[in-house]
């Protein structure tokens, strides 16, 4: 196995065969890796059409790309927290 003295670039890394990794210093995943393992399904978004007042758009979005994104974690944050008190 062959060591380097600085990280291997992306081309480096592409062009390295299976053969040449070393994998022993990486555990084997055995049962009691995955016992408490769960299965996790993401959850899925649904297109709406929502009406919102303009000063709560317009601060979302003033915080540029991903505006819709924060409103819906500002959403699921709320639901968590108002399931939990259920």
């Amino acid at each position: 196995m062959k060591r380097h003295d600085k990280p291997l670039t992306s081309k480096q890394i592409a062009a390295t065969k299976d053969a040449d990794i070393d994998f022993s210093d990486i555990p084997e995943l055995d049962e009691t890796f995955w016992k408490d393992a769960e299965l996790v399904e993401p959850d899925s978004t649904a297109q709406i059409t929502m009406r919102v007042k303009r000063s709560v758009l317009d601060y979302f979005k003033a915080g540029g790309r991903g505006y819709q994104t924060r409103i819906n974690r500002v959403l699921e944050s709320y639901v968590r927290a108002h399931r939990e008190s259920r």
